[in-house]
């Protein structure tokens, strides 16, 4: 089993070096608190939130996955130097279109080539009728 790394609040953090580095390798999931049962709606996962990752053929997000709980929903794979290009930094950014029946706690992983899986905060999202 890999290691899983957490984000730390990077305001708790002195060293500025410490802070870029949890923060760009960090998902973050954003998307409505409240939702309608059976209606459509999106749910964004951030990779990085003040600081960018590099795009470099040997060091890249590779893949965003987003889960409900412990049930894999949904995968986006990115190619090295792709999305932003060869030698650019920036915050690698995916939108899933999600319907839920009943509550649900989502947790997204992003993955480094170089620096591993890294888990996102979980969000609770409430359904109403």
């Amino acid at each position: 089993m890999p290691k899983i790394n957490r984000y730390v609040d990077i305001s708790t953090i002195e060293k500025e070096q410490r802070k870029d580095f949890i923060d760009r390798h960090s998902a973050f999931v954003h998307c409505d608190k409240e939702v309608k049962k059976g209606e459509k709606f999106k749910v964004t996962v951030k990779v990085g939130e003040a600081y960018s990752h590099p795009d470099d053929f040997d060091h890249y997000i590779a893949w965003v996955q987003l889960f409900n709980g412990e049930t894999f929903l949904a995968e986006a794979s990115f190619a090295p130097a792709v999305t932003f290009g060869a030698g650019k930094a920036g915050q690698v950014e995916v939108t899933f279109n999600v319907v839920l029946d009943k509550k649900a706690t989502f947790v997204a992983h992003a993955y480094c080539t170089k620096h591993g899986i890294w888990e996102s905060d979980p969000v609770v999202v409430e359904v109403v009728e």
